[in-house]
């Protein structure tokens, strides 16, 4: 019996110890993690409240019931701690996590948390599936990261890290999938892919790697044998495409994705990558042809995206039967349309110069569903097609010829949700189906020619209307059209209407009060057609742009209109009661009604008018007598254009316009894009920068060429007109002799023209907002605002009252006809609230009659803000303000950049801040698409002088105006907003005389910060941090290129700053 108790004593003595051994080991363990816990100080839902101590001594396995706690069954051992998108936020402590021995998942991506990512985290060495992103961690990566040998999933993402991934990733032999995607880390391209063993997805996507992808097999043949997905799309690579010899070994591969580098060079065959399904290429510099194979079934492509390169050459048909999707935009593509499309379901090829007749498109065999072919040269009628877009969402054929009526079928489409027809010369009646289909959520047919009611009318129409209170249609424009009749009352069916565009029609009648239905509308502009009668009432609060003007309205306007501006009424509405503005005084009639006609006072205003009509014609005789003597007189002593006093009258009398030319000497107006009595200038490195300083901003002249009915003006007289200026220094600058200012004594130019014949030429409008001649543009008064390395700039008023911005170009620096029209219809359809549009554009016969029509803009330019002299007109830009406008200019640049387009010639000068909270305005952008390569080199040249051109493009043979050129631009210009001192300033000081960027770099590196920032911003105190933070974000800018951010970097380090 003793015998036997024992061993059973002793067997449950080792079941008890084991017990309690897991018991205590899950207690650490537990331990550990409220620890951990300690880190996490944002929990707005309670997630983690359920880890507390109350679980501990009654529950071995209490972690089962802690949310985001997975635990080994019947050890009780922590294996995974999975935290994803709860809110959470606070500074994680991971040193915490050492004790568990057993940690294969550490998951806490989509929360808030920060602070650097410590090396202990690199000892959990049992770590299988580690994911941090989308969080606020910064600082590099921790080398003893590559410690963790088991680690297969890796995923930092979306965070603040910096520097280059540590060598020794090779150490990491089961990685399977690496994601680094949206940090700010920087490195060598091949260096980084070298290290790389037996991984199968790659995700280096928007950081700063640089290089090229010209490496030899070799370097890469560890990660080619097995790479699946390869993303390295939005950093700064540049070179040529992969080697043949490297493609051959990427049989693998199925998705690569290289957009929006500096790729550059032919595509080579890709013929070799049997199981490549998604090709990006988009944003980069390729040329030359299209690879035959790519749009065949040869390569089993779904997604192909070649756009925004420079790809020409026609597409003559893709026979592929996998390719889905299909993206060429953006390209030098020409001829015509495909001859035959086999599978694709999205085809894009807008923005090319593909012409011929669009009726092709019966030939194609594919279901489409979105297809896009705008701003292409396209003609002929759209064709009546069945089966093709039985299945279609998406038709944008925008900024073409096309011509003839629409097809009544093409509303009828199951799927359509979005038309845009735009900016052609379609005529005939609006199909009614559009307004019956139940998918429709957008359609713009503005720019055409389209006749007839808005069929909202028909019996059919309103019927459908009645029974469909959930029609989708948002947005509705059918602007810049010869539509009559009446706005339909059942206008206020389409209740989940956005923005309703009518202008420049002829529609008549009055507004109806439906319009009070469309509780979602927005934008409403009724402006320039024949309404009648009074505003509706009760028009919806939701409104944010309101248009009415050139109309026939009377009455009163309601209550809830009257803050918008005055512009919104005006001109037209004569009878119109706009609060605040100036009634318009109709006179008495000369006879009552019933009243016998006063002959008296018949005889008295003839009298009258005969002796002011004498007047005039005495005036004119004394005038023309002047002006010859004038002329005569110039012509002996050699003068140019220096007036004297009898020019006054004369300058009262004439009506200015494009073609002919006078002194204005009344005092200049204040509200110029470009200010006329104070225009800015910077010191430049060079005699030549100098030159241009006095062209670029205040030296008035006149295009090359013109005349006046006086006299003819001698180009080369007027380009070396001396400047009367004086020049200031800028505050604090210390170097006296620095220029930033000049003070012009002389007033704008006026131009004359009494011939509108003098236009030969043709008028192109970039869109529909506009709408007006040649002749009267040739008519229209203008005044100089500046002159620029691309030419003048003209304040034009056209007879509706609408101001544009004229700039003529100067000869030799534009492209020939076709080229230069391809390139300005490309960017003359961005849009953007923050840069200004370009509206038009006219050649003449004569090469020195090339002219850019964009918005006038009321505002002054950045430069003017922060160098103006006194007297002042504005206060000092504070902090915030300069914060904002730098902000402001990195998303103008997003949004070019995003399209393709660098801008090109970013300075001060074309940033114009407009309205009280100065909102920056971008001028200028993509001139050099225009211009010829010895225009282009000038314009390099003018931007060195001035101090925003980037080294590489000083330094290189054919230079290339690219978006890490702007990146720089911008680096430097938000060092003149944080130190008020032009780029242009030379400043002594210890180390000698230096420019504004290596003064700024000299005061960082030496701990002086704050000796280098405006005082007007720091008021003799300490810079803040987020002062520190910004002047960061200026030098990082103007770093190499290789290692320069991308702009998309650049305005997420902005945002991130907080005043």
């Amino acid at each position: 019996m003793n015998r036997l108790s024992l061993p059973v004593t002793t067997f449950s003595l080792y079941i008890l110890s084991v017990v309690l051994l897991v018991s205590s080991a899950s207690d650490s363990e537990l331990r550990c993690l409220l620890e951990f816990k300690k880190g996490i100080s944002y929990d707005p839902l309670g997630q983690v409240q359920s880890w507390n101590t109350s679980t501990l001594s009654s529950d071995t396995n209490a972690c089962l019931n802690w949310r985001g706690i997975i635990c080994e069954g019947g050890s009780g051992n922590v294996t995974g701690i999975v935290l994803k998108s709860l809110g959470l936020g606070g500074d994680l402590k991971f040193h915490t996590l050492a004790g568990l021995k057993m940690l294969k998942n550490l998951s806490v991506s989509g929360n808030r948390f920060t602070g650097r990512v410590t090396p202990v985290l690199g000892t959990i060495t049992t770590l299988q599936h580690l994911d941090l992103s989308d969080n606020n961690f910064y600082g590099p990566i921790p080398a003893r990261m590559n410690d963790l040998w088991g680690l297969n999933y890796l995923n930092l993402s979306a965070n603040n890290f910096t520097g280059g991934f540590p060598s020794g990733i090779r150490n990491l032999q089961q990685l399977k999938a690496l994601d680094l995607h949206r940090n700010q880390l920087r490195g060598n391209i091949a260096d980084v892919l070298s290290e790389l063993r037996n991984v199968e997805s790659v995700d280096f996507s928007y950081n700063r790697f640089y290089g090229g992808l010209s490496m030899g097999s070799e370097n890469i043949s560890s990660l080619a044998n097995t790479v699946r997905s390869l993303n390295l799309s939005h950093n700064e690579l540049n070179g040529e495409f992969f080697k043949s010899e490297v493609i051959g070994l990427l049989r693998n591969l199925e998705v690569l994705d290289l957009g929006y580098n500096r790729i550059s060079g032919e595509l080579p065959s890709l013929g070799s990558l049997p199981n490549l399904r998604v090709l990006r290429l988009g944003g980069n510099q390729l040329f030359g042809s299209i690879p035959e194979q790519l749009l065949k079934s040869s390569v089993p492509l779904e997604e192909l995206d070649l756009s925004g390169n420079g790809f020409t050459g026609p597409v003559l048909g893709i026979n592929s039967t996998t390719l889905h999707s299909l993206n060429l935009s953006s390209n030098g593509l020409s001829g015509s349309l495909p001859d035959f499309v086999r599978s694709c379901r999205i085809m894009d090829l807008s923005e090319n110069s593909i012409s011929g007749n669009i009726s092709i498109m019966q030939n194609w065999e594919t279901m489409l569903q979105v297809l896009d072919l705008s701003s292409n040269e396209l003609s002929g009628s759209i064709p009546n097609l069945t089966s093709q877009f039985d299945s279609i969402t998406t038709l944008t054929l925008r900024n073409n010829s096309l011509v003839g009526t629409l097809p009544s079928m093409l509303g009828t489409y199951g799927s359509l949700s979005s038309v845009d027809l735009s900016l052609n010369r379609l005529s005939g009646p609006i199909p009614g189906s559009f307004f019956t289909s139940v998918t429709l959520t957008s359609l713009n047919l503005s720019g055409n020619n389209f006749s007839g009611k808005i069929p909202l009318q028909s019996s059919r129409a309103s019927e459908l209307l009645a029974q469909t209170p959930y029609m989708r249609m948002e947005y509705l424009d059918l602007s810049d059209n010869s539509l009559t009749g009446s706005l339909p009352t059942d206008i206020g069916d389409i209740a989940s209407l956005k923005l309703l565009n009518l202008a420049r029609n002829v529609l008549s009648g009055q507004l109806p009060n439906e319009l009070n239905k469309l509780a979602s509308l927005e934008y409403l502009d009724l402006s320039e057609n024949k309404f009648k009668e009074t505003i509706p009432k009760n028009l919806p609060s939701s409104l944010n742009v309101f248009n009415v003007s050139y109309n026939e309205l009377s009455g009163d306007v309601p209550e809830n209109l009257r803050r918008f501006p005055l512009s919104s009424f005006r001109p037209g509405n004569e009878l119109l009661n706009v609060p605040g503005s100036p009634r318009t005084s109709v006179p008495d009639s000369i006879h009552s009604p019933g009243k016998r006609h006063n002959s008296t006072g018949t005889v008295r205003l003839a009298i009258i008018l005969a002796s002011v009509g004498a007047a005039m014609m005495i005036v004119f005789v004394l005038v023309a007598y002047h002006r010859a003597h004038l002329k005569e007189f110039r012509g002996r002593n050699g003068f140019s254009d220096h007036d004297t006093g009898g020019n006054v009258k004369l300058g009262r009398f004439g009506r200015p316009s494009l073609f002919k030319f006078h002194r204005n000497v009344e005092p200049p107006p204040t509200s110029l894009s470009f200010s006329n009595d104070h225009l800015l200038t910077s010191n430049s490195r060079a005699l030549s920068g100098q030159a241009e300083l006095l062209t670029e901003t205040g030296e008035h002249v006149l295009p090359e060429g013109v005349a006046t009915s006086s006299a003819s003006m001698n180009p080369s007289v007027l380009d070396n007109h001396p400047a009367t200026s004086g020049r200031k220094s800028s505050p604090d600058s210390p170097l006296a002799s620095s220029p930033h200012f000049i003070e012009v004594s002389e007033q704008p130019v006026m131009l004359d023209v009494y011939s509108p014949d003098r236009l030969a030429g043709e008028l192109f409008f970039l869109d529909a907002s506009l709408a007006f001649t040649a002749e009267e543009l040739s008519r229209a008064p203008a005044e100089v605002l500046g002159r620029s390395s691309h030419g003048t700039l003209y304040k034009a008023t056209l007879d509706s009252g609408h101001f544009l911005t004229v700039k003529w170009l100067r000869v030799g620096l534009v492209k020939h006809k076709k080229e230069f029209s391809r390139e300005v219809k490309r960017i003359g359809s961005i849009r953007h609230p923050c840069i200004v549009p370009f509206r038009a554009y006219y050649w003449g016969p004569r090469e020195q009659e090339r002219l850019l029509l964009a918005d006038y803009v009321r505002g002054d330019s950045l430069a003017l803000h922060l160098y103006e002299t006194t007297p002042r007109r504005y206060s000092p830009l504070s902090f915030s303000q300069r914060l904002k406008i730098a902000m402001d200019v990195a998303r103008c640049l997003l949004y070019l950049h995003d399209r393709g387009l660098p801008h090109g010639n970013l300075k001060p000068t074309n940033i114009l801040l407009e309205g009280p909270d100065y909102n920056a305005r971008l001028t200028d952008y993509g001139l050099h698409r225009l211009m010829t390569s010895g225009g282009i080199a000038e314009q390099i040249l003018n931007l060195g002088a001035l101090g925003y051109c980037a080294p590489e493009l000083a330094t290189a043979v054919k230079p290339v105006l690219s978006f890490k050129a702007d990146v720089y631009a911008l680096g430097v210009i938000i060092m003149e907003l944080l130190t008020r001192r032009s780029a242009g300033d030379i400043i002594s000081g210890q180390s000698g005389a230096v420019d504004l960027t290596d003064w700024v770099r000299l005061c960082d590196q030496e701990g002086r910060r704050m000796d280098c920032v405006d005082r007007d911003i720091t008021h003799g105190e300490e810079t803040s941090n987020a002062m520190d933070e910004l002047l960061g974000v200026s030098i990082r800018c103007i770093l190499p290129v290789n290692e320069r951010p991308n702009i998309r970097q650049v305005l997420d380090d902005l945002s991130s700053i907080s005043v």
